[in-house]
């Protein structure tokens, strides 16, 4: 029975493309507020589901009911425009209401009589259409786009992401529905749409690797294993305990089936003849047992140590380099020295070169000038954002097996590409499948297992977090910690980056790269804690300075509209934090709250303090004007 507030009912939902069939009788419902995230493994039909409930893609069976004159708003996953769009038009390229409203106004304006002109005004009026393109405007600058009139065509993979999810803001859905909103996004944006998430009031459903974005805006998890469909009231945390226990669980279920198996089945080969009916109960009963005995145990639990190739002291040798193109800097003198085994990660914002980099030190592209010498024993993998391209025509063991047959583990043991690929989630079935019938996601997992199976001693990983499912990226995790060789990853998943490297190095622009001893998270850690004393800092001194009195009325005289707004915004702001930071405290010491509400409210509580003392920074500065 569908809850009261549902906005989004799907009942026995079934898809299949030929003898592939992608999920069968799925149900599942949606309510006012709820933020889901959808899990499975890459091939599962994670997109494919999301397509269908967005009207994009049909289905084979089921129904599927939305609420009345619910507001849909979907961010595909590979977003695409025509060519000839500027950015603000192409924020109005996928339709809704209001942007049809602006259209048909339009086009009585182009008409030398203006038919309808005075009943599309009060339309526009009361919709508050004049406001819309400000607000297009508004939301693209948060999201660092500012050249409005620039061509779609040429923006990089990661600007048309925010062009597109500025498309979807702006119709201010009910529900919003995500495939993999935070690719190609930099770290910075990938905060920003997490914490405006966690502000809104909108009911959420998405696909997404980053395991942080996941943990820190959904409350519950669907996952889709072998077609069945498990939901979990809870974060991404609590899915992976509840997981593990329902996995526990199975695997102790299969044990018992073998057990008793071998018994019915010791009994079946002794009874060949005729039977009573207690005998053809316990016949049928023995292929229903048979059924659960041979699935398959642990699925996903996968250690892979592979040798890798000797690798002598001398890496790579980086001195003085510099690049650049017109007036942007990439590197400038920069020099490194890379030692054995270090695994570095590269973050920062997209445009600051962090590929390019990559590319120099891969050959691929050279340097204005400076050296880079690289040791003789050095043999790269490299996984490039570009990917590669296969022939479609070919099976996917063919194309491990082109590159070889098998791959050392050391101690005289060796996996084959077959056993391999399986490591990689490539079942029997699937290797024997062709290259044209993957997904965008297995796509990607093969390209990863044919950089690995090369047996490299220096990975190079530019993004190879997108499109991977999180199931991959926990096995491509574990592989990197237990490496025996010299790894670059370059990566917007902080997640993957935490599990992975042991310092960072930050692209933070025109040639400024600085070197952080330690993982993502902790260097989120140091950033804020070093703002916030360089806020406190520049708090104390225009304390201990006062302007002089001419100037305190100069600026009380410049104290804007739109600032004595803000002022009187933030009275009511600081009120309303300060009581929902009463209301939790009481929560927390009631003794009364479940586990998850508890999780819950202790994380929200310090993001409290630190925005009411942000917000009374601010109202102090603007008081001394008002």
């Amino acid at each position: 029975m569908a809850a009261i507030n549902s906005i989004l009912q799907v009942e026995n939902l079934t898809k299949s493309f030929g003898d592939l069939v992608l999920f069968e009788h799925l149900s599942f419902g949606l309510s006012e507020r709820q933020r889901v995230g959808l899990i499975a493994r890459n091939g599962s039909g994670k997109s494919t589901l999301l397509n269908i409930l967005a009207g994009k893609e049909g289905y084979d069976e089921g129904t599927i009911s939305f609420r009345r004159d619910l507001r849909v708003g979907y961010l595909e996953q590979t977003p695409y425009y025509p060519d000839g769009l500027t950015v603000l038009e192409a924020c109005f390229y996928h339709g809704n209401a209001m942007v049809n409203l602006i259209k048909e106004y339009e086009r009585c304006m182009e008409h030398p009589d203006h038919p309808g002109l005075d009943d599309l005004l009060v339309r526009m009026e009361h919709e508050k259409a004049w406001d819309y393109e400000q607000k297009a405007k508004q939301i693209l600058s948060k999201l660092n786009i500012r050249d409005f009139s620039q061509q779609v065509q040429s923006l990089s993979g990661g600007q048309l992401k925010r062009v597109a999810l500025a498309n979807v803001l702006i119709t201010e859905p009910e529900l919003l529905i995500m495939d993999e909103p935070t690719n190609h996004l930099d770290l910075e944006m990938t905060e920003w749409l997490e914490e405006y998430l966690r502000r809104t009031n909108l009911t959420l459903l998405m696909v997404t690797h980053d395991r942080y974005f996941l943990d820190r805006v959904c409350s519950e998890i669907i996952e889709i294993d072998h077609k069945t469909l498990y939901q979990y009231k809870g974060n991404y945390s609590y899915y992976l305990e509840k997981r593990q226990e329902r996995i526990e669980a199975k695997n102790a279920e299969i044990a018992r089936a073998n057990n008793l198996y071998r018994t019915e089945l010791e009994w079946m080969r002794r009874m060949p003849q005729a039977r009573g009916h207690k005998a053809r109960y316990r016949e049928e009963a023995f292929y229903e047992l048979e059924k659960v005995a041979k699935q398959r145990m642990n699925e996903g639990n996968v250690k892979l140590n592979v040798k890798s190739a000797y690798i002598g002291s001398k890496i790579f040798e980086a001195d003085h380099l510099c690049k650049s193109f017109g007036t942007l800097k990439i590197l400038d003198d920069f020099s490194y020295i890379f030692s054995r085994y270090e695994k570095m990660g590269i973050v920062g914002n997209n445009g600051t070169g962090k590929s390019t980099f990559l590319r120099i030190l891969m050959g691929k592209e050279q340097a204005d000038s400076g050296t880079l010498d690289i040791g003789e024993t050095v043999r790269f993998g490299y996984y490039s954002q570009e990917g590669l391209e296969f022939d479609e025509q070919m099976k996917v063991i063919d194309v491990v097996q082109s590159i070889a047959e098998v791959i050392e583990l050391g101690n005289g043991k060796r996996l084959t590409a077959s056993q391999f690929l399986q490591h990689f989630l490539f079942t029997p079935e699937t290797q024997h499948s062709y290259v044209y019938k993957l997904s965008g996601g297995e796509r990607r997992r093969l390209y990863l297992c044919s950089v690995l199976m090369r047996n490299p001693n220096f990975l190079v990983l530019d993004e190879p977090t997108n499109d991977l499912d999180i199931v991959t990226l926990n096995i491509l995790e574990e592989y990197l910690q237990t490496f025996k060789g010299c790894v670059i990853v370059v990566s917007h998943d902080r997640y993957f980056m935490d599990k992975v490297v042991d310092h960072l190095l930050i692209f933070n622009g025109n040639g400024d790269i600085r070197d952080f001893p330690g993982n993502y998270t902790q260097y989120r850690h140091w950033k804020e804690e070093k703002e916030h004393r360089e806020k406190e800092l520049s708090s104390m001194e225009k304390v201990k300075t006062p302007a002089p009195v001419k100037e305190r009325e100069r600026e009380k005289r410049r104290l804007s509209f739109k600032e004595r707004r803000e002022f009187e915004q933030l009275e009511q702001d600081i009120n309303e934090l300060e009581a929902e930071k009463k209301s939790i405290e009481e929560a927390l010491c009631s003794g009364t709250l479940s586990v998850s509400e508890l999780t819950e409210k202790s994380k929200r509580l310090p993001w409290l303090n630190e925005l009411i003392d942000e917000k009374t920074m601010r109202w102090l500065e603007l008081s001394e004007w008002a």
